[in-house]
């Protein structure tokens, strides 16, 4: 079953924060966040899909996700075009 890494945007008091997870269904996923269903630190907020990747195994997109969490320039960079 394919998985996917994906970088979530939101502006809040003149900075913008962004979110990394993976999920199987990207589009169920952000709906959840946006309902504030998804993870604590996403509640309240409305979110923006940035960036996604697909992988063809779990395995593989938790291992990415790991990476993007730590890349705050990659994540700073989808930042400034949102």
């Amino acid at each position: 079953m394919p998985s996917f890494v994906y970088v979530l945007g939101c502006r809040a008091k003149g900075r913008t924060i962004t979110y990394v997870g993976w999920t199987t269904d990207v589009t169920r996923r952000l709906s959840q966040h946006n309902s504030g269903k998804g993870a604590r630190s996403t509640r309240g907020r409305a979110w923006v899909l940035l960036h996604t990747e697909r992988f063809r195994t779990r395995r593989q997109a938790m291992s990415r996700e790991w990476y993007l969490k730590r890349d705050r320039i990659f994540r700073k960079s989808l930042a400034q075009v949102f």
